[in-house]
């Protein structure tokens, strides 16, 4: 394990001396967000699915810090739960307190793709995912109160119902690209939604936020037309910076210490879309989510 777990006299709350793990941390947001933290003091875990990138990630967030203790880095491949699982038990063996946990990670597929689980990829990145990394550190979160759960979302969800006919996107997903996307973020409002019922009590808080239309490499690799599209919003669009204040302001300050189950954009309780609100749908979605990462015996 390592310890500098072990944040002794720490103030009431900040994340100075306080371990985060953050996923999606070498690029984007996520980047911004965690040389942010580590200028206010925060032990960085990066979660990553390429160690070349994940390197040059690590070197930016130890000068961010000052030449402080460098980042951990935990390489995985975030759309597998295998390699989620194998993730949690890497995080579980390492750290005897886990304060923040930041589910960033995401991704935007035009066109449909599987999993090795054979799911498909922007549900299993953007939703299960999370799902499935909160559940496998909810313990550990729990035994150290306070400790917060962050979720990045975003207002695409507002455009979006869950499609519990068919979860897997087997229709239409030429024509649900973006939609699917929104799909996806609805889901990370739900899920904080019912992870917040569930963590009443328990020190342990959970929200979401949406950072904005961010300029960064987000939704590349989906062809040509697509790559036009995003240069031509890109003169409209926030910094990474910009992007990552809110998850930072989640993370690290006291004002939110007695807020859970909300969705924020710039800083501020925002409610979502009605469908947002459903908690019926919240608690179906768990039920599911959770059939959906039940391990199977190998064939």
């Amino acid at each position: 394990m390592t310890e500098a777990d072990n944040p002794a006299n720490l103030p009431a709350w900040s994340v100075a001396g306080r371990r985060v793990v953050i996923t999606g941390a070498t690029n984007g947001i996520g980047l911004a967000a965690a040389e942010a933290l580590a200028q206010r003091g925060a032990n960085l875990t990066l979660v990553a699915r390429s160690e070349a990138r994940a390197a040059e990630a690590a070197a930016r967030v130890q000068a961010a810090g000052g030449g402080a203790a460098p980042a951990d880095v935990m390489i995985a491949d975030l759309s597998s739960q295998a390699e989620v699982r194998r993730l949690a038990a890497g995080l579980l063996e390492r750290y005897r307190r886990i304060d923040v946990l930041v589910n960033n990670a995401g991704a935007l597929f035009t066109t449909r793709r599987l999993t090795a689980e054979g799911i498909e990829a922007t549900w299993a990145l953007n939703h299960l995912a999370p799902f499935l990394l909160t559940n496998l550190l909810l313990d550990r979160l729990k035994q150290n109160p306070p400790a917060r759960i962050i979720t990045t979302s975003s207002d695409a969800h507002r455009r979006a119902q869950i499609p519990f006919d068919d979860l897997n996107a087997e229709r239409s997903y030429p024509r649900r690209g973006f939609s699917r996307y929104g799909e996806t973020k609805l889901a990370n409002v739900l899920f904080t939604a019912q992870l917040a019922r569930f963590l009443e009590g328990s020190g342990v808080t959970a929200n979401c936020f949406h950072p904005g239309m961010v300029a960064t490499g987000f939704g590349r690799g989906n062809g040509r037309l697509w790559n036009l599209a995003l240069a031509t919003v890109r003169p409209f669009s926030r910094s990474p910076e910009k992007g990552a204040e809110t998850l930072v302001w989640l993370a690290d300050s006291p004002d939110v210490a007695g807020e859970s189950g909300a969705y924020f954009v710039d800083r501020r309780r925002v409610a979502p879309s009605a469908a947002g609100r459903d908690m019926a749908a919240a608690l179906r979605l768990w039920e599911v989510s959770g059939q959906q990462t039940m391990e199977r015996p190998a064939a």
